[in-house]
């Protein structure tokens, strides 16, 4: 073998083989059961992958294979108007999920918090210690058991650590109080969202969303552990013997962890076929396509057998075409079979005994006939390249599947394609038909008596054409013959059918930019109306969004925080919000209702009962700004309060206001009167009493 094999030492085909089959021999049904899982979710596959074979021909504008035409059929046109729905389906999530500067993933402490304090204020002389929560009373000091974490901080509590803090709120409104329980959710949804945005989240989200508008089902795989590289120069100074004496840039990166997601396609998830939704899921295998770099690759994640990986190498490609794959991308896998390795990977449960059997590192006293053990085994044919207990804690199986529309007792939704399937294939057959015979009709057909002209005549037709006609009985030879047009019939069923798409997708043409004027879309108003009633169907698309997508992910990003992130300032009691469905709200409506509600509530009445920060924060949302930028928490607002104050006059001790801001001389600002004749201020020529009628 000539290629150099990076970071693995080269070593004999007998010494892989022995070690392959001392590796074979400890897992002798393992790989056998993958492979018998596999068929089975395979099989079970068939009649969806149809599906999904029809939706991305509609996609594309493709005919099927199998679609067989008349010999009279000479038109071949196909109108892809399933792909503006799918991508204006697409626009829509889109739009949701990154419109304003952040994911739409909250995070938000419980109604009442355990092990933090929802509220907090510095100790008073002499004010009493409450009572430590039991969950926290573990001990005694000195025995070793008694927990670190403070009841009232919990991770706050480096922060605040020269405080004498108690729970609950200050009993003098003069005393600011602190929350704990929310400084700690925004603490952890700030980090969250910060490692979306660093892992490049976005394009594996927008890859996933396109998916499930295609196809009906999008796949997100993760949060996994990723090392990140955090490039950095320091300055460093030049030596004592240096003539020179230049300063130097000197780079050293930093490495990190981080998680990240991915995007799984549908056509490589293989899940377990009795399953309707990933909780009931005893297992799903991932199925690779990877070529020789990206099995060096695996070498150098944690847990995978290199030698196993030498010995795949050393066998060379594997990989086979599926049927469905000679329909997509057309010859773009024509030499994958001699470049790529099938690598298959299993997350799901087995027996105990063969994860005992295999060699795995579990406890054999909780072992008995009915144990068994949630895995991740990646296999190439036969050879175990790794296998280890699911790491997650707690245990899951890392994939979220999120239907564009749910399909009653199914794992896989329905997209926009499949939805309008009968209504493509109708308007199609009426637009060939229309053309077909636009082709025949917008020709002349002749009628020719031969007998009535001269033989050996060009029956060919041209302007200016001349037939010579013979002697005999007299009479027209050349008939004409109009063939009825039939294209406004059969454009009218394809404006019929449509409007039929129109309304078995929920997207109406109007929302994606389609011309033709209506009665009710001639107005602002009318156009807004309708759009609000377009944006109805949509919603029940987004609320699967936050139930099957967002809510999992965010919860599986806080678990992986909670497990891997040393990061004290993120512990406490809280919970993962999906705030997808308040995004579709439009924002200049949901603007000038805030708007409305806060002046309507700006009153001796109401105004105590207001919650003023959170509706600026939320008509801040509307405008895509950041709340936290553009809104003051209360302690900054009091302190502009005060500095506002103190500028309002001389007597406060600001500065002093403007003379004659107003013409009156007084500071303030507004229209005043003109100066009369006669007064300091009158800037025109005095006038003689004698020119205004005085004696």
């Amino acid at each position: 073998m000539s290629d150099r094999m990076e970071g693995m030492e080269e070593i004999s085909d007998k010494e892989a083989a022995r070690q392959m089959d001392d590796l074979q021999e400890s897992v002798p049904g393992l790989a056998a059961l993958i492979h018998d899982r596999f068929y089975e979710a395979e099989t079970a596959r068939n009649a969806t992958e149809e599906r999904w074979l029809q939706a991305y021909n509609d996609f594309c504008g493709i005919y099927p294979g199998g679609i067989q035409f008349r010999e009279t059929e000479k038109s071949r046109v196909f109108v892809k108007i399933a792909k503006t729905k799918t991508l204006a389906a697409y626009g829509q999530l889109v739009e949701v999920v990154f419109a304003g500067s952040k994911f739409p993933l909250g995070v938000s402490s419980t109604e009442k918090p355990v092990g933090i304090a929802e509220k907090a204020h510095l100790a008073d002389v002499g004010e009493e210690e409450p009572a430590i929560d039991p969950m926290f009373d573990v001990g005694y000091d000195g025995d070793g058991r008694t927990s670190a974490a403070d009841p009232i901080l919990s991770g706050l509590k480096g922060i605040y650590k020269n405080g004498n803090f108690v729970a609950g709120a200050s009993p003098d409104p003069a005393k600011p109080d602190i929350s704990p329980a929310k400084e700690a959710a925004a603490n952890m949804e700030k980090t969250i969202h910060d490692q979306l945005t660093e892992t490049e989240a976005s394009r594996e989200l927008r890859e996933a969303l396109l998916e499930s508008a295609l196809y009906g089902t999008g796949i997100v795989k993760g949060p996994f552990s990723y090392e990140k590289t955090l490039h950095r120069w320091d300055i460093e100074a030049p030596d004592e013997d240096d003539e020179d004496g230049e300063i130097e840039k000197v780079y050293t990166p930093v490495t990190t962890m981080t998680p990240r997601i991915e995007c799984v396609s549908v056509w490589d998830f293989y899940p377990d076929p009795s399953a309707n939704s990933i909780e009931e899921c005893e297992y799903v295998i991932q199925r690779h396509r990877m070529n020789r770099s990206e099995l060096r690759d695996l070498a150098k994640r944690p847990y995978f057998n290199k030698e196993a990986l030498r010995t795949v190498i050393k066998r060379g490609p594997n990989y086979t075409d599926r049927g469905y794959e000679d329909n997509l991308g057309e010859n773009s896998h024509d030499y994958a079979e001699e470049t790529r390795w099938e690598v298959m990977e299993y997350w799901g449960v087995i027996d105990a005994d063969l994860a005992l059997e295999a060699g795995m590192d579990i406890d054999f006293d909780s072992v008995d006939a009915l144990a068994e053990v949630q895995v991740n085994v990646w296999i190439c044919e036969d050879t175990i390249i790794r296998m280890v207990i699911n790491p997650f804690e707690p245990e899951r199986i890392p994939y979220n599947i999120f239907p564009y529309e749910k399909n009653p007792h199914e794992l896989f939704g329905v997209g926009v394609p499949e939805n309008m399937a009968d209504a493509t294939q109708i308007m199609n057959g009426h637009a060939r038909m229309a053309i077909d015979n636009l082709a025949i009709s917008g020709h002349v057909i002749l009628d020719v008596d031969e007998t009535a002209l001269v033989p050996g005549q060009d029956k060919s037709l041209f302007p200016g054409k001349t037939f010579e006609r013979q002697s005999g009985n007299p009479g027209q030879a050349v008939f004409p013959i109009k063939i009825p047009n039939t294209t406004n019939e059969n454009m009218q069923m394809f404006d019929k059918f449509r409007q039929l798409a129109d309304e078995s997708t929920g997207i109406p043409s109007y929302s994606h930019g389609t011309t033709g004027v209506q009665s009710t879309t001639r107005t602002a108003a009318g156009m807004s109306m309708l759009m609000g009633a377009a944006s109805l169907s949509i919603k029940t698309v987004i609320k699967n969004l936050d139930d099957y997508l967002l809510k999992p992910m965010g919860e599986a990003f806080f678990h992986w925080n909670m497990q891997f992130n040393m990061d004290a300032t993120i512990q406490g009691d809280l919970e993962i919000e999906a705030l997808g469905t308040d995004a579709i709200m439009q924002k200049e409506v949901r603007s000038q209702r805030l708007t409305q509600f806060m002046q309507a509530g700006m009153n001796q009445m109401g105004g105590p009962f207001m919650n003023i920060q959170y509706i600026m924060k939320e008509i801040a949302k509307s405008l895509e700004l950041d709340p936290e930028e553009a809104v003051n928490d209360m302690e900054k607002a009091k302190l502009m309060a005060e500095i506002m104050q103190t500028m309002g006059g001389p007597e406060g001790g600001g500065m002093p206001p403007m003379p004659g801001a107003n013409g009156l001389g007084d500071g303030g600002i507004g229209a005043g009167n003109a100066a009369m004749p006669g007064e300091d201020e009158f800037s025109g020529q005095p006038q003689s009493p004698f020119a205004m009628g005085g004696e």
